[in-house]
C-alpha cells in the first residue's frame, strides 16, 4: 500500500478549485492529466457526490471508478469503488482552505491499495517518484485555474 502526500498553493479562492474538480464535462482532461476524455465515464452525479470512471494512458492505461463526495466543505475525497490496478480502500482526498492573501492551500492525500499485478508495479514506482508525480500534476492544475 502507497501512500503520497503533497500540496500546492493557488491564487484562486478554495471555491473555485472544488468546482473545478467535480466539473466532469468535456473540459476536464484540460485541468487534470489524470483524467483523460477517452477514460471518462459519468455514471450518476447528485448534489454532493458523483459516481465516475476516469484515467489515463499512464502506467499503461490506469483507470478507477470513483465516488466523489464533496459534501464537506473544503474536502474532496474520492473513494475507489473498482479499478484495473487498485482496490477499495484506496481513496484520493483533497482538503483545499483559504490562504491569508485570499487564494488556497490545496493538500492532495493519495492512498492506493494495489489488488493486480499492474497495480503492484505501479505502486512500487510510485512509491519511488509519487511525490515528484503527484506535485508536477497537481501544480500544472494550479497553473490551469489561474490562468483562465
Amino acid at each position: 500500500m502507497g501512500d503520497v502526500r503533497v500540496r500546492a498553493t493557488g491564487r484562486f479562492a478554495p471555491q473555485r478549485f472544488v468546482a473545478a474538480l467535480t466539473d466532469f464535462g468535456g473540459d476536464r482532461e484540460k485541468l487534470f492529466g489524470n483524467s483523460q476524455n477517452g477514460f471518462l465515464t459519468v455514471h450518476e452525479v447528485g448534489p454532493d457526490w458523483a459516481d465516475v470512471t476516469e484515467g489515463s494512458t499512464a502506467g499503461g492505461g490506469i483507470w478507477q471508478r470513483t465516488r466523489y463526495d464533496w459534501s464537506t466543505p473544503g474536502e474532496v475525497r474520492l473513494e475507489v469503488l473498482d479499478s484495473n490496478a487498485f482496490g477499495k480502500g484506496s481513496y484520493w482526498q483533497y482538503r483545499i482552505s483559504p490562504d491569508e492573501s485570499g487564494g488556497s492551500v490545496i493538500d492532495l492525500h493519495v492512498h492506493r491499495n494495489p489488488t493486480t499485478t499492474k497495480g503492484r508495479l505501479v505502486d512500487l514506482a510510485l512509491r519511488v517518484i509519487g511525490p515528484w508525480f503527484f506535485r508536477r500534476d497537481l501544480r500544472a492544475t494550479v497553473r490551469r485555474l489561474e490562468a483562465e
